[in-house]
């Protein structure tokens, strides 16, 4: 089943370059969405829909990268069918819709080609090749701030590859003679690794994987290439793209720990998560440009994410449960600023009023999206949130404690600002003045609805092996 899903994104490129065919995308795109999210559902109860032709020592499905992988599936069949729709409003020819399948196709192969390497060698090669596949997707409306905004995604990103491939050759010193890159032989051999070269080494890799996944401070491509992005790539970056990254950053952790080295690596995964949390407090209340202000979210959930990771047992578990519920909401707020934006033809927060009004089912997604994302119940983010509030009381971290609620509710009020600002107020247009000839077809409500159901549900009652699935997971952090 990994090949079936690893192969068949490169037949599909075949057949769109062979016949040409305008219908194929996203015939293609549907196919693949289905197939990805089948096979790991699959996965998840453990079915085999395919006889095991043969072992593959370079990629595997543990508890831990199941969930990602599940998770990806379910955005990547959101994001295709709200990509039914969007694709219509979009003034793109057949040729250019062409290559936008292309490379939707290779840059969800390359994540979770990620997500399933077993070799860190491999995992490096395919989140290089995320942003080969992603930068054309963020350029797709080649218009001068989205080429500036692929070029310093582009830039900041391959700085970040090299440095994290320094990183592995540190890794490889530190390794002695061991000659292997496999997770589990790195892991069967941690103990023995030299300290000060695993220290250096994952100092390289957090830092180069941490532009990938958006943290502070090598977070600068994030913002741009979020604002000019289609907002179907804009969820695909923030819900899958991130979360790949995270992975790599969370399987050389786990080298870290086995090696005893763990306390370094919690210090600067700490250092880390705050900058992330407080540049966005910063930055959130400068923002007209709502897609804008949705990145440096992601930017911010990035950073609650390592912070949940450092502070380890019932933190790490709220980390998993928080990547879960942000990649859900991400995803769902981002669909409907694509809603928007049809409607509205605008980015600027100043230009959007009366969206309710405008029209009913975006403005309620946007503010229930809002409700989730901002962690106020019965979103599932409220759980992880508490449970990382809880871990700093129980290790006796009170002034980070504080620190962190303090910058969430300066962020909270500051998104709260906007989105309230956009959804209730008078609207200065009537609906005929609006951007003309633009219609939502209902395939760009369905996806944000589910998959802010599936969030509010897991933060009202969470299935037992639901939270089964989240603490095998965890084991060992």
């Amino acid at each position: 089943m990994i090949n079936l899903i690893l192969l068949f994104p490169l037949l599909a490129c075949l057949i769109l370059c062979l016949f040409k065919k305008d219908y194929l995308n996203n015939l293609m795109l549907n196919i693949y969405a289905a197939l990805h999210f089948i096979i790991s559902v699959a996965y998840l109860f453990g079915i085999n829909l395919l006889p095991n032709v043969r072992n593959c020592s370079f990629f595997y499905v543990n508890k831990l990268n199941l969930i990602f992988l599940v998770v990806m599936s379910v955005v990547f069949l959101s994001v295709t069918v709200y990509n039914n729709g969007h694709l219509k409003n979009a003034d793109a020819d057949g040729r250019k819709v062409r290559h936008y399948t292309y490379m939707v196709l290779l840059f969800v192969l390359s994540m979770t080609g990620a997500i399933l390497s077993n070799n860190l060698g491999i995992t490096w090669v395919f989140i290089e090749g995320t942003t080969l596949a992603s930068a054309y997707l963020i350029y797709f409306r080649k218009t001068k701030h989205s080429i500036e905004a692929a070029w310093k995604y582009v830039f900041i990103c391959s700085i970040g590859i090299a440095l994290a491939f320094v990183g592995i050759i540190l890794l490889t010193i530190a390794t002695g003679s061991l000659n292997s890159l496999n997770y589990m032989d790195l892991y069967k051999n941690a103990a023995l690794f030299n300290p000060f070269w695993l220290k250096l080494s994952f100092v390289f890799i957090l830092f180069g994987i941490g532009a990938k996944m958006g943290l502070v401070p090598v977070h600068f491509w994030l913002p741009d290439a979020h604002a000019e992005a289609p907002s179907p790539i804009s969820a695909l970056l923030s819900a899958a793209l991130l979360n790949s990254a995270y992975l790599m950053i969370l399987a050389v952790f786990g080298i870290m720990i086995i090696a005893g080295c763990d306390s370094f690596a919690r210090v600067m995964l700490m250092v880390m998560g705050f900058l992330s949390l407080f540049i966005t407090a910063v930055f959130v209340y400068h923002i007209n440009n709502y897609k804008r202000m949705l990145a440096y979210s992601s930017i911010e959930n990035m950073g609650i994410l390592v912070i949940g990771t450092s502070l380890g047992g019932a933190g790490m578990l709220a980390a998993i449960i928080h990547l879960v519920g942000h990649s859900l909401i991400k995803a769902s707020l981002f669909l409907t600023s694509g809603n928007i934006l049809d409607l509205y033809g605008t980015k600027k927060i100043k230009h959007i009023t009366g969206l309710l009004k405008t029209d009913k089912p975006t403005g309620l997604l946007w503010v229930l999206s809002f409700i989730g994302i901002a962690a106020l119940p019965p979103s599932v983010l409220f759980i992880s949130e508490f449970l990382i509030v809880k871990t700093m009381f129980l290790n006796g971290k009170y002034i980070l404690c504080a620190i962190f609620l303090i910058l969430l509710t300066i962020i909270i009020y500051g998104m709260g600002k906007a989105v309230l600002s956009m959804s209730f107020s008078a609207p200065e247009k009537e609906a005929g003045e609006l951007k003309s000839g633009v219609k939502l077809n209902w395939t760009m409500y369905i996806p944000q609805a589910v998959m802010l159901i599936l969030s509010f549900v897991l933060g009202v009652c969470m299935p037992e092996p639901v939270s089964t699935l989240f603490a095998n997971a965890v084991v060992g952090f």
